[in-house]
């Protein structure tokens, strides 16, 4: 079995599904289901790669290399490492929860709309397992900017009434960041051995450019990073992004899709450039520092719940990169940690929220209050998934959290005591929404006929609440998959874990 293309199979069964839905006729009345079945059928098939997957190896696995454009050094290369197969699982988990959540988004009207809408969310899983896979650099750009395409028809077919706007604004920073790392690849080709595996990641690894030349490249990459995960100074686009979108748009958008900018930063930026990388580090923890705090109190004042989200998003961001480059063991893996726990928090707040406004009809905030009165069910699993964004222990992101802080603490404590105050702004922001939201008198003028959450619905929040609780309690196997990639990641790079203050034998260190 482990001479099965796995990965391939894994990205072409989804892109597959959406041809077909495509070439189903119009009006098709099925579309939903088909689409979640191939969704099911996906996530069946990365729990096959997840136990041919070897925990414990630090080094890209179930590598499959194929010669694509060989005149320009191109391959069609896959492989995953513990951080790689942690984001693939991430994505085909969400993707048929989203489905589920959004069954009566777009009905069957006899016209195409329907089938368009599930059709282009299977093209983005299926972008979504190669940009994680792809194990060639031009073949992750490739996917990087592929990605632009089933986002923006997603926003700008399906969403809000400012939806061309924010569909337009999500693809003009998204191309130019893109433009930008296309330049630091082509770059790093040259500097590489060339030949008609120029850009596979091994080849490219360990390359001595130094001075400015990495400096150069470094940027190139990172500031692409920044803008997709997305970071301070270059996060406007999100709000706006994430407030138009459909909610299981603005789910794979957010969860998903901007993990691929500090999943990048992990992979190539430490990986490939490693004096620049430490050459950037006190920069990057002050833009981590300021988007910890920039975002959660902009959260706090905001009337709209879906913006809400949107800078809780930019906050937890900052803790991630926080911990990407504070190089330390811990650190590192609380961060990739925390890159799964943010998709499953985000996922349960956003996929809520829309419930609250399919009934309400609004996003703001002040036009609710006393729900627990009317949809406990939808308020307790509001509360709960809250308590899991501002990282309450015997949930999942306290763990993350915690690692990153301890972990950074280590090596930088100025910064990490500057980050944890992004605690405390965590549980203003989450329980004065939730305050709004939930408590008080019943509210005025609601329909008799509103209901709590349907079966549906339950479905859709109940696998989010167990994962809260699972890696809440249970975290260690994740970490384990994720602990060896972080070793290598560190050692490419070539820092240690600091001494402590004191040797095992009580001297002085």
């Amino acid at each position: 079995m482990s001479d099965m293309p796995w990965l391939t199979i894994l990205l072409a069964l989804p892109a597959l599904g959406a041809l077909a839905l495509v070439l189903m006729p119009r009006g098709f009345a099925r579309s939903r289901e088909l689409a979640l079945g191939v969704s099911l059928v996906t996530l069946v098939l990365a729990l096959f790669v997840a136990v041919e997957f070897i925990v414990g190896n630090g080094h890209i696995q179930l590598q499959e290399t194929y010669s694509w454009i060989p005149q320009f050094g191109v391959s069609f290369a896959l492989g995953v490492d513990g951080i790689a197969l942690s984001m693939i699982l991430l994505s085909v988990i969400l993707v048929p929860i989203c489905l589920v959540a959004a069954w009566d988004d777009v009905p069957a009207d006899g016209t195409r709309r329907q089938q368009g809408y599930v059709a282009w969310i299977l093209l983005l899983e299926a972008m979504m397992i190669g940009v994680f896979a792809a194990t060639d650099i031009f073949l992750f750009y490739v996917f990087f900017e592929a990605m632009l395409v089933p986002v923006y028809f997603l926003i700008g077919q399906y969403g809000g009434p400012e939806r061309a706007r924010a569909a337009t604004t999500f693809l003009l920073y998204s191309l130019l960041g893109g433009l930008i790392m296309l330049v630091a690849v082509i770059g790093l080709y040259v500097a590489g051995p060339g030949g008609g595996d120029g850009f596979l990641l091994e080849n490219l690894t360990g390359l001595e450019i130094g001075g400015v030349t990495e400096k150069l490249l470094f940027l190139g990459f990172f500031i692409a990073f920044a803008i997709k995960a997305p970071m301070f100074p270059v996060h406007t686009w999100l709000p706006q992004a994430a407030t138009e979108a459909r909610p299981s748009t603005a789910v794979l958008l957010v969860g998903v899709l901007d993990k691929v900018g500090t999943f990048g930063m992990l992979r190539y930026c430490l990986q490939l450039f490693p004096e620049a990388s430490q050459w950037a580090t006190p920069m990057v923890l002050v833009l981590a520092v300021i988007s910890i705090i920039y975002g959660a109190l902009l959260a706090i004042g905001q009337k709209d719940m879906m913006r809400l989200i949107a800078f809780t998003s930019i906050s937890h961001f900052g803790f991630i990169v926080l911990g990407i480059f504070a190089m330390t063991t811990i650190s590192q893996t609380g961060s990739t940690l925390y890159m799964v726990n943010h998709g499953f928090t985000t996922a349960a707040l956003f996929l809520i929220a829309g419930m609250l406004i399919a009934r309400r009809g609004s996003r703001n905030i002040a036009d609710y209050g006393g729900w627990q009165r009317v949809t406990p069910l939808i308020a307790g699993t509001l509360l709960v998934s809250g308590l899991s964004g501002l990282a309450l222990p015997g949930l999942n992101a306290f763990v993350s959290e915690f690692m990153v802080i301890i972990g950074t603490f280590q090596r930088y404590p100025a910064a990490a005591v500057l980050g944890a105050t992004g605690v405390i702004l965590a549980a203003l922001y989450i329980l004065l929404w939730y305050q709004k939201i939930a408590t008080g008198p019943a509210p005025e003028n609601l329909s008799s006929t509103t209901r709590d959450m349907t079966v549906r619905e339950k479905f859709v929040v109940a696998p989010l609440v167990a994962a809260f609780l699972v890696l809440g309690f249970y975290p260690k196997p994740v970490i384990e998959m994720l602990e060896p990639a972080v070793t290598t990641t560190l050692q490419h790079v070539g820092v240690t874990d600091p001494a402590s203050a004191t040797s095992a034998d009580g001297s002085e260190g």
